[in-house]
């Protein structure tokens, strides 16, 4: 497929004009930016392959030689602890005739050896057996360049623990873009956590209805009445502008921050506000770094909620519950942390009902454009975004 740079043929003039509205007078994305799979391939090319995307945290490969293996957009990789102490994002197709050298998952290997025909190669990518090579001549001659006798290596950055590739070698650094949120959450020490727990959900919507879902306490009246609605009420919840001029000396970027009291009335809010030991105490933050990069953050404790996209319609989701380490030690019989996954089970069971529904009414085929309400401008500043992304910022 040819993607055009200059327009979004999927979304009419009238509709995008709806979406670049001011907040208090903007539409949604119009239907077919979430069911369309033109649109996913459009995104795939133009948002996912030029963004910094996080693939695992830092002690999920702690040691030399583990490695965690996933598709990237198309690209089969893997993010590998290298014997010299390096942490690299590489291709894992070998480059013999193009078997992935490893399944999707985790593991721990000082050679990844391909199971096709033996070329096994080692933690840092770089080819170390070619059995019966023998008779091609001049095989053991040529030079490491042209052999090709390494990987192809993924651009790579450590964010607060994070590890962070892009598939654009022209991509600008991740670290300066997010300047203003990483010293927005500076005292909850990010880099200090470690995953303690990990639930799957298979998910069968486009990613952009998950990504909405989170960012927005509107839907805590209904959706989560009797759960978060209580301790969390919508309408206490607000976000601060990320356009460059911005309140809390943040600055602008390709992120959004949705903060969300703590009504301290609330019978469970006692709990949440005694649990935290973070100056900013037991309010809770969803954060969406673009295009799906999710942070739950509320106290000592973060969700990182791991989108990985796999259609216009499907996706697999990935929630780490992170503690920091010093009370990731201290729970030693994990309860702490089979506790919080039993709570963020629940949350995320009333939300899938939730985006089940929505992704119904989405693919119907009376469906238009819905306004926005002012609780939902996390959503709002993701839309400017993606079309910004996806058409000329003039469209």
């Amino acid at each position: 497929m040819t993607i055009q740079q200059t327009k979004l043929p999927q979304l009419s003039a009238d509709e995008i004009a709806r979406v670049r509205q001011p907040l208090a007078q903007a539409y949604t994305l119009p239907p077919t930016a979430y069911t369309d799979p033109e649109v996913y391939e459009r995104e795939v090319a133009l948002i996912m392959r030029k963004s910094w995307l996080p693939l695992a945290r830092v002690d999920q490969v702690a040691k030399p030689g583990d490695y965690i293996s996933l598709d990237l957009f198309g690209q089969p990789v893997m993010v590998v602890h290298g014997k010299d102490g390096e942490i690299r994002t590489m291709s894992r197709v070998c480059l013999h005739r193009a078997a992935p050298l490893t399944e999707d998952g985790a593991g721990h290997r000082n050679l990844f050896t391909c199971p096709y025909h033996a070329w096994s190669y080692d933690t840092a990518g770089e080819l170390v057996r070619t059995p019966l090579m023998e008779g091609a001549d001049g095989f053991d001659e040529m030079s490491a360049t042209e052999k090709g006798c390494r990987l192809p290596q993924i651009r790579t950055e450590i964010w607060n623990g994070f590890i962070m590739a892009n598939l654009d070698d022209d991509a600008d650094p991740f670290a300066p873009q997010v300047a203003g949120f990483t010293k927005f959450f500076d005292k909850f020490n990010l880099d200090d956590l470690v995953v303690v727990k990990t639930l799957d959900f298979p998910s069968n919507w486009n990613w952009k209805v998950l990504v909405e879902n989170f960012m927005e306490a509107y839907h805590h009246i209904a959706t989560h009445a009797t759960t978060f609605g209580p301790v969390f009420p919508a309408s206490d919840s607000n976000v601060p502008d990320n356009d460059g001029a911005v309140a809390s000396e943040l600055e602008g970027g390709p992120w959004s921050i949705l903060h969300m009291p703590t009504n301290e009335e609330a019978p469970e809010a006692a709990d949440t506000a005694e649990a935290s030991d973070s100056s900013l105490g037991g309010d809770l933050y969803a954060n969406v770094i673009f295009p799906h990069f999710l942070l739950g953050i509320q106290g000592s404790g973060t969700a990182w909620y791991q989108i990985l996209p796999e259609s216009h319609d499907r996706l697999m989701l990935k929630i780490h519950f992170c503690l920091p380490r010093h009370l990731a030690e201290e729970d030693k019989d994990g309860a702490h942390a089979e506790a919080t996954a039993e709570m963020l089970t629940i949350i995320h069971n009333e939300d899938i009902e939730a985006n089940d529904q929505v992704w119904r009414g989405l693919n119907a085929p009376l469906t238009k454009q819905g306004r926005l309400s002012p609780l939902e401008k996390s959503i709002w500043q993701m839309n400017q975004w993606w079309l910004d992304k996806m058409t000329d910022a003039e469209a």
